[in-house]
């Protein structure tokens, strides 16, 4: 049966505060638009009740499908393992409530582990990867009552059990100009202290722990510059003058890299746009950093991970130690603020690496350093296989957190190398001493300020104007 309905309503459930701005939302409802279809946004970031507003909204629009985006199944944090599925589910329940319109899930956390999660919320329709093509063909199909079962990257429940289609990448150099018009990001701005901007998907590195490849594929696929520069003059025009990129990291490839820079600085937008960046330290010249200032970079979390070569090569990071002190000293050199981040806990970890790692901070003094106690283990990455590899997750002293009953890694589940001792965060705590650049968990509690989950300190200083990335934000704030 043909449908008439050409309305999709799409529902952001990212509840975290301080909010971030649903990109990908953003990005899906231009490519819908473009192919006819309207959108309505249901965003329970920034609305109050979420079961009544999902109700009363699917009834008022009565759409030919609902869209459900998912970012995270959890907080990503040791110490709090806050699960956020159980919200996502009840929200996904109030939708069946108000209609029998396919539901389909969507989105980066949902593309990582797709068939634990729609069986979680038990729906039957999902789609793994990029939306902006995939979704529309989907629709398409349901709009004219045809054979929807070889969408790329759709997912879907058959008699015979979960049938998951080939990916099928969208060639994100061929999508439609941004037009940044489903999401508000002026409220978001104005909420969460900064927009967003992607330059490209993928990640071809093979670090152990990451999840980015499996959710956006391992090939890294380049937006063009113009395009780039385009979207930004358009979020300026929002009052958007802060921005964070949401690549996994900005310098790879570092010819993209420089040509978007090239385009931002030929369109003068250098001094009216001030942004961050993840980055790597390695390739990370002085040419490229001299085009950084110049481009209005304003400042760059560099995913460090550790400060021991050999636990660098068991990260699979490939860089090493002194690329990590070139990447400081060029960073002092052009006044350009940096953070590093730290993951610690994994696979070999020691006592002694761990020393090594907090020593370097304190010897290249970052602006910040972010010190993660604990990975977050994911599905399909070499550190899942090295958890199983190990035998049985209840009898594992080197996991925390559900170790029990969650054989897909679906609940937060935690590596944290048994060689560091009864009290990591101890350990940690007292390498650090009372350097005020490290966020670090307290002892006993595990809690830090750099848990960006429900954070009132950042909420309330965004509301008091400071506008950034969260970490600077932070740094920023005077101390009590």
């Amino acid at each position: 049966m043909v449908s008439r309905r050409n309305t999709v309503v799409l529902v952001n459930t990212n509840r975290m505060r301080p909010v971030v701005a649903p990109i990908g939302l953003d990005y899906l409802g231009t490519s819908l638009r473009e192919h006819g279809y309207r959108v309505a946004l249901l965003d329970l970031a920034v609305e109050d009740d979420a079961s009544g507003s999902v109700e009363d909204r699917v009834r008022e629009t009565d759409p030919l499908a609902v869209g459900v985006t998912i970012r995270n199944t959890d907080d990503c944090y040791f110490a709090s393992r806050d699960f956020f599925l159980p919200e996502i589910k009840r929200i996904v329940d109030s939708v069946k409530r108000s209609s029998n319109v396919p539901i389909v899930l969507g989105g980066c956390a949902f593309s990582i582990m797709p068939v634990p999660v729609l069986e979680y919320c038990r729906c039957e329709l999902g789609v793994r990867g990029d939306g902006e093509i995939a979704f529309v063909r989907l629709l398409d199909a349901l709009r004219q009552g045809a054979d929807f079962t070889r969408v790329p990257g759709l997912i879907y429940r058959t008699k015979e059990g979960w049938h998951i289609n080939p990916h099928a990448y969208a060639p994100v150099d061929r999508l439609p100009l941004q037009k940044r018009a489903t999401v508000n990001s002026a409220r978001y701005f104005t909420e969460g202290g900064m927009g967003n901007i992607e330059t490209k998907r993928g990640c071809d590195r093979r670090c152990i722990y990451c999840a980015d490849p499996v959710a956006k594929g391992r090939v890294v696929r380049t937006r063009i510059p113009q395009s780039v520069a385009e979207e930004i003059e358009r979020l300026l025009d929002d009052g958007v003058d802060v921005l964070h990129t949401c690549d996994s990291e900005f310098n790879l490839p570092i010819d993209h890299a420089t040509a978007v820079c090239d385009e931002i600085i030929r369109r003068k937008l250098g001094s009216k746009v001030r942004w961050y960046a993840y980055m790597a330290p390695k390739p990370f010249t002085e040419p490229f950093v001299s085009l950084l200032k110049r481009a209005g970079c304003a400042g760059i979390n560099f995913g460090v991970d550790s400060g021991n070569d050999t636990m660098l090569q068991v990260l699979g990071r490939d860089f090493t130690v002194q690329d990590v002190v070139d990447a400081a000293r060029l960073c002092r050199a052009y006044n350009i603020t940096f953070m590093f981040d730290l993951l610690i806990g994994g696979p070999g970890e020691t006592e002694r690496t761990a020393a090594d790692t907090i020593n370097l901070m304190r010897r290249v003094e970052p602006d910040r350093v972010g010190t993660a106690i604990g990975i977050r283990v994911y599905p399909e990455t070499a550190l899942a296989r090295i958890v199983q590899s190990e035998g049985s997750h209840d009898q594992n002293r080197n996991l925390h957190g559900a170790v029990s009953d969650n054989p897909h890694f679906l609940k937060p589940i935690f590596y944290l190398s048994a060689d560091l001792g009864e009290d990591p965060i101890r350990l940690v705590s007292e390498l650090v001493g009372n350097d005020e650049r490290f966020f670090i968990p307290v002892p006993d509690t595990g809690q830090t300020n750099y848990n960006y989950n429900d954070n009132e300190i950042l909420v309330e200083a965004i509301k008091n104007g400071y506008r950034g990335a969260f970490w600077d934000i932070l740094r920023r704030l005077p101390r009590a």
